[in-house]
């Protein structure tokens, strides 16, 4: 993405010279210049709901969640008449339905059947071994409700079978689209498969499912040839390759035995082909979508619909909105049900190329040519200045090229003939390329395919000229047009806009660049205005500022209208209507039409206390501070301040920030923080850029002084328009300098409207950085916790993004608590050894470090006796590799920490617990009265049945209170057990608050009442929101690799790692909030 700036202009400061005045006498005099302003948020897209964090990171929804504020009619809300009142979610048929009796029956029996004698032993022993340990009990503290669920139940026949079989091996090799076309042409005009047609489905990719069994791979494998041709064409080309693609038979997968095991009440039952039957259900559900042209696929779950009744809202600079929809089979108790969410991506704006690139730029002109490039990487175009070709249908043939780059003068460096470029994005009348001369034809005889650029050769012969000496630079026409040796002839170098103008008629543009859609090495060129972009792809990098307020503006609505448009549209667009997929009745599987109801029960809240044990009022899962003081204070000894300023007018002056600083350092002492001498003089500077060199000075000066910490303030809206300032900020006094940093927006710092609770909320990252504890929960609610004898520990890994470098690594991240208050996490952070590797290699020395803190800061004599660790960012398919990898570096640290008898006791006691946030599962109410002000579920709302399997302990929790949008609660898995049990076992309770699952779901729902950033609830308990923010912060240190893929990111990998180290003063604090 283009850097936008701080501001909308580039004024110049009102001092005069490179940075104006420089103010105060603390710091070096400030240097002036224009800054180019941060990234933004928003990658991905859910329903952008129920959170409670800050921008969005895409991928999965993650967002803080938002309220209904899109524009225009509908079910969008209005822009200027205010949100709809909240209402509850009506199906079709009207009423309310209510659960499934026959789910709770089987949940029922299976849970009294663990009860019984021979049950009871392996239910409540200690077993090391036991991964995913079956469910204890369900729980039953809280007020009982009924919420709609958004899953709707599949109804295979339940004699259907299915075949599997392996395609995965195509040889030669290929990739991508041209992997799907493969796949395509063997399942629709493979004459082996010809008594198949209409039984088989398929991933595109590696998979084949077929409800009859393929007699010609009955005995072994059966390799399938298949003749390349376009999507479209009637006939495969001259000389089109082949491929030949490996069948191979791997599992018969009946629906029978599958809803046999989940309708079993014989705990001892297993199907160990589950997670295949699964997947397999998955193709069938997908192969609909990705079959049809007026479908978008994302991935293999999200779907959008192209037709004109999408609904779509413009992003900005060249992106549309979509709203689609995610669909997954799951498994659950007594039957088979399809989760069906809400989904929203953000694509490329379909149409002409020079559009878009106007739409990006602002203006077609030379600046952000180096952003325009990385946004363009990978764009799908079809060409518009040859006459269209028909198949025998008269649909038009689309041969779609893609993007590579745009010109460098470096393009087919090595050739005979490189293509002179004149700079980088040059122009059509600054780009030429080599046009070869042939042998004299006849007058009247067109000259060779291959020797004309802007005539499309066969692709077997452009393939096999592409293998030549290579790279003298083409235009693309719109086959490639492969390089030809020197000594095919004489020839002369042309411009593009030349080879246009005489050869097309076609007058081409000097504002927009010529874009090479082959490679670096062989590039092919085609100008901007014969180029049109293909519908329905999708943008996967990171959206800026203006555009992720644009997607929350369309994203963010009620509960009740995104289960409306799951029903009307997402089960049409999710392949789960007969209207739509006529493969449902062909397979005979049946889906209902309506969402399922579950239990539900509404936990109480838990008090919060401050000093002197003063409780405050919570409702709505919020409280405020007025008249309390933090429970525990830190002390401020030295500090200042620095204002930064961009080039426009501010809204505020020096002396406005020093009055205000003033004032904020009184409000400190009113929250209890003891603020030895008032701040240093502070400075106000203006700076060359988000990086200047002069912001390193100022550091280094300030670490020498020393300061304890530096208030910065900072120019904008808002933190996502400083998203580089803010990353080298955090940089310079994490990693390099030792300092404490809080950085603030000052057109809101400085702000009378709401300066208290501004003042507050900063106040609260004061306290935590200086060693402070904010709150406590009621004790009662933390059960054994309180007895001061658990460590609680976070534990979350992030992975370079769509659109980072290639060389960006993944970051472990883990922070516990230090005692019993759980006020203080000190937080460390170890780079993965490989990029993407979600298992944590540095565990063990992690988990020591944080067995020290326990000792040192939280003043203990002894470790702690339990270790109940709360694991953020695992998929499913990563549950038996957590507990194979990461189970075993924890108990190593166990052993070199722990004495031996205390290991001959076998403790510490281990407990964890994945921590599940991006998933699709969302609830509704079904009544007005157990809805909240926004019409989500109340904050509290907890569900371990209806959606669940009673094999596996898990469960819902939506903590928090949501502040616009869709609630999204946290999903609980318990990988590993060995407190709750045996505390069970031990105390043999008749009191229900005692049962495991009880006092789990107690605990955890405390634990999202001590985040100690904010005076509300969090949507995940407090350790994994923690290690969360620590990996962000992460993410900051390495922003040039995690932000983008430069041309010299591979030269700076090793030197950003080497900085990621956070500098001693800083370790063991809670420097990342």
């Amino acid at each position: 993405m283009a850097d936008r700036g701080y501001g909308r202009g580039r004024g110049r400061g009102d001092g005069g010279g490179r940075g104006g005045p420089s103010r105060g006498g603390s710091f070096p005099p400030g240097r002036g210049g224009g800054d180019r302003g941060g990234r933004g948020g928003y990658r991905g897209g859910g329903d952008r709901g129920g959170g409670d964090r800050g921008g969005f990171r895409g991928g999965g929804d993650r967002g803080r969640g938002g309220g209904d504020r899109g524009r225009g009619g509908g079910d969008r809300g209005g822009r200027g008449g205010g949100r709809p009142p909240p209402q509850v979610y009506t199906p079709p048929t009207g009423g309310v339905p209510v659960p499934d009796a026959k789910v709770k029956a089987v949940e029922a029996a299976r849970q009294k059947a663990r009860k019984s004698p021979e049950f009871v032993m392996s239910s409540l022993s200690l077993d090391a071994s036991a991964v995913l340990p079956a469910r204890p009990g369900y729980g039953s503290e809280g007020q009982p409700i009924a919420v709609y669920a958004n899953y709707v139940e599949l109804l295979p026949r339940s004699d259907l079978t299915l075949y599997s079989y392996d395609i995965s091996e195509v040889k030669p090799e290929v990739v991508g689209k041209k992997r799907t076309q493969v796949v395509r042409l063997m399942i629709t005009e493979a004459p082996e498969l010809d008594n198949y047609r209409g039984d088989m489905v398929t991933d595109f990719k590696s998979t084949l499912i077929s409800r009859k069994k393929l007699d010609l791979v009955a005995e072994g494998n059966r390799v399938i040839e298949v003749t390349y041709k376009a999507e479209g064409e009637d006939s495969p080309r001259e000389k089109a390759p082949k491929y030949k693609i490996t069948v191979k038979y791997t599992k018969t997968l009946a629906v029978g035995d599958l809803m046999a095991f989940l309708t079993s009440t014989n705990p001892s039952t297993r199907y160990d082909s589950k997670l295949e039957m699964i997947q397999g259900l998955n193709i069938f559900l997908k192969h609909w979508a990705k079959s049809n042209n007026n479908v978008a696929t994302i991935g293999a779950s999200k779907t959008f619909s192209m037709t004109g009744s999408a609904e779509k809202f413009d992003l900005g600079r060249g992106l549309t909105a979509l709203r689609g929809f995610f669909t997954s089979v799951r498994a659950a108790t007594n039957r088979i049900l399809v989760n069906v969410n809400v989904s929203h991506g953000a694509f490329y704006n379909e149409g002409k190329l020079a559009a878009l690139i106007e739409a990006f730029n602002g203006r077609p002109d030379k600046s952000g040519w180096r952003s325009l490039e990385k946004f363009l990487k990978r764009v799908r175009v079809r060409t518009t200045h040859l006459k269209e070709k028909k198949n025998k249908k008269g649909e038009v043939i689309h041969r779609a090229k893609t993007i590579y780059g745009l010109a460098k003068p470096t393009d087919g460096r090595g050739s005979d003939h490189p293509p002179q470029v004149q700079e980088f994005a040059g122009g059509p009348r600054q780009v030429k390329f080599w046009l070869e001369d042939r042998s004299p034809a006849p007058a009247s005889a067109p000259a060779p395919a291959s020797s004309v650029p802007g005539t499309e050769p066969s692709q077997a012969a452009s393939k096999k000229k592409g293998k030549g000496k290579g790279g003298r630079g083409k235009v693309e026409a719109p086959a490639a047009v492969g390089p030809q040796p020197a000594s095919a002839g004489t020839g002369r170098y042309i411009s593009v806009f030349d080879h246009f103008k005489n050869t097309y008629n076609i007058t081409c543009s000097d504002n927009y660049p010529v874009v090479n859609v082959g490679t670096e090495k062989n590039p092919s060129y085609l100008p901007a205005e014969v180029c049109i972009v293909l519908p329905g792809q999708s943008a996967m990098a990171k959206l800026n500022g203006d555009q992720t307020r644009n997607m929350i503006r369309f994203a963010v609505r009620g509960p009740w209208l995104n289960a409306t448009s799951i029903v009307n549209q997402g089960l049409l667009t999710g392949g789960l209507s007969t209207e739509t997929n006529p493969l449902l009745a062909q397979f005979g599987i049946g889906a209902r039409q309506d969402l399922i109801t579950v239990p539900a029960r509404v936990l109480p809240e838990p008090k919060v206390f401050y000093r002197n044990n003063k409780s405050v009022n919570v409702a709505f899962g919020s409280w405020n501070m007025e008249n309390v003081m933090f429970n525990k204070p830190g002390n401020l000894k030295t500090w200042s301040w620095l204002s930064i300023q961009d080039w426009k007018r501010p809204n505020y002056t020096f002396n406005d920030v020093a009055a205000t600083v003033a004032n904020f350092s009184a409000s400190l002492a009113k929250n209890g923080v003891t603020v030895e001498q008032k701040a240093f003089d502070g400075r106000e500077i203006k700076l060359n850029s988000p990086s200047d060199p002069e912001l390193d000075t100022i550091f280094k000066k300030a670490s020498q002084r020393p300061l304890d910490l530096l208030l910065i303030i900072l120019p904008g809206r808002d933190k996502s328009d400083n998203t580089e300032l803010y990353s080298y900020i955090k940089t310079l006094g994490d990693t390099k300098h030792g300092i404490h940093t809080i950085c603030v927006v000052g057109s809101k710092f400085t702000s009378e409207r709401g300066q208290d609770q501004y003042f507050a909320n900063v106040a609260l990252k004061f306290n935590l950085k200086l060693g402070g504890n904010n709150q406590m929960v009621e004790p009662s609610r933390l059960s054994f916790l309180n007895e001061d004898k658990t460590m609680v520990i976070g534990i979350d890994v992030t992975h370079p993004s769509p659109g980072s470098s290639s060389h960006a690594p993944s970051v472990a991240g883990m922070v516990a608590s230090t005692d019993k208050h759980f006020g203080q996490w000190p937080g460390r952070l170890s780079i993965q050894e490989t990029a993407r590797q979600e298992m944590v290699s540095d565990l063990k020395e992690m988990m020591k470090g944080s067995l020290k803190n326990w000792i040192n800061i939280g003043k203990h004599g002894s470790l702690p006796e339990n270790v109940l660790v709360y694991r953020d960012g695992v998929s499913e398919g990563q549950y038996q590799t957590v507990y194979d990898e990461e189970v075993p570096l924890l108990r190593e640290a166990f052993m070199e920490m722990y004495p031996a008898d205390l290991t001959k006791r076998n403790l510490p006691r281990l407990t964890v617990i994945i921590v599940g946030k991006r998933h699709h599962t969302r609830f509704y109410p079904s009544q007005a009265k157990d809805m909240d002000r926004g019409g989500n579920c109340k904050q509290g709302t907890v569900v371990d049945s209806g959606v669940t399997e009673e094999g596996m302990w898990d469960f819902f929790l939506q903590s928090h209170a949501v502040i616009q949008g869709t609630g999204r609660p946290a999903h609980y898995v318990v990988l590993l057990d060995e407190i709750f049990r045996d505390r069970a076992k031990k105390l043999k309770s008749a009191n229900p608050r005692d049962t495991p699952a009880n006092e789990l779901e107690r605990i955890t729902q405390a634990l999202c009442y001590s985040y100690s950033r904010a005076t509300k609830a969090v949507s995940i308990c407090t350790p994994a929101y923690h290690a969360d923010i620590l990996c962000e912060r992460a993410r900051r240190y390495m922003a040039d690799l995690f932000e983008g893929s430069s041309d010299d990111a591979s030269s700076i990998a090793t030197g950003v790692t080497a900085t990621i180290t956070v500098h001693p003063k800083l370790e063991n604090t809670m420097f990342y909030i």
